[in-house]
């Protein structure tokens, strides 16, 4: 989750239960709060940053569409992500990117664009705060990406992605130390990456917020989500541990292998 002025003065509220619950993590009142709350503070965020920007439309083509998850919401229960998360992070969160992208892109010259092109278009690299229709799309992408990335079998990697993994980043060990240090160190939300640059070289980046490989050129191959709302349910804020549990449990790595180049 994001701070500051992005925020309404009712998530306040939120941020009042996140409170309760690290003071007391058994009580039942502030586990039941956040959990509510996670959910209604970013409507409520989402809800206004549209009206603000696109104000009294209605019926609108839809041109980004939620996708399905590629398994069930209870499927990675086993492997540390649990039903409850996928279920205020993609039927909620995604799903607010996907319903607000849609309300801003109507009327305007992306309407009609390719997911990517949109991404693309209305990245600005010098710009701290990116627009609203770059925050939407950008992070409908990612979370598509995301989705696939991970599985209920986790499996062995690929020799191909391992011999590309270690002559780039030296070993497997490196690599995960290098990914895991990358999201536990990205300051407020946002995202690391396993990318392949132009040259087939691999690396390990972060980025803030929604900001993804594709603004860099760059081919995503492993993406981790550390926006609060990816682990926070099941992981409070250890963040560490869910990255560490997100790469011995959760990774397809088939998936990852069959993104290089």
């Amino acid at each position: 989750m994001s701070s500051g002025k992005c925020f309404s003065d009712d998530h306040l509220n939120s941020l009042s239960a996140a409170s309760c619950w690290a003071a007391n993590p058994e009580s039942h009142f502030a586990a039941k709060s956040i959990s509510r709350l996670f959910a209604l503070d970013y409507r409520r965020v989402n809800a206004l940053s549209v009206e603000k920007t696109a104000p009294n439309r209605k019926e609108l083509p839809m041109a980004f569409e939620l996708p399905d998850l590629p398994y069930a919401h209870d499927a990675l229960a086993d492997a540390g992500m649990s039903r409850e998360t996928l279920e205020y992070h993609h039927d909620l969160h995604h799903k607010a990117y996907v319903d607000n992208g849609n309300k801003l892109i109507a009327g305007t010259e992306w309407e009609d664009a390719a997911l990517e092109d949109i991404i693309k278009g209305n990245y600005n690299p010098d710009a701290v705060a990116q627009n609203g229709i770059f925050n939407n799309a950008s992070q409908h992408w990612n979370h598509t990406q995301f989705w696939e990335m991970i599985g209920p079998k986790s499996g062995s990697m690929p020799d191909d992605l391992e011999l590309a993994i270690k002559e780039s980043l030296g070993s497997v060990k490196e690599f995960k130390s290098r990914f895991a240090a990358a999201g536990a160190s990205q300051f407020g939300s946002g995202w690391c990456w396993l990318v392949q640059n132009n040259d087939g070289s691999l690396a390990v980046t972060k980025t803030p917020n929604g900001v993804n490989p594709l603004c860099f050129d760059q081919t995503a191959l492993l993406g981790c989500d550390v926006w609060e709302h990816a682990y926070y349910i099941d992981y409070r804020n250890k963040r560490p541990a869910y990255l560490e549990n997100f790469l011995d449990n959760l990774v397809n790595w088939e998936n990852v292998a069959a993104r290089m180049d």
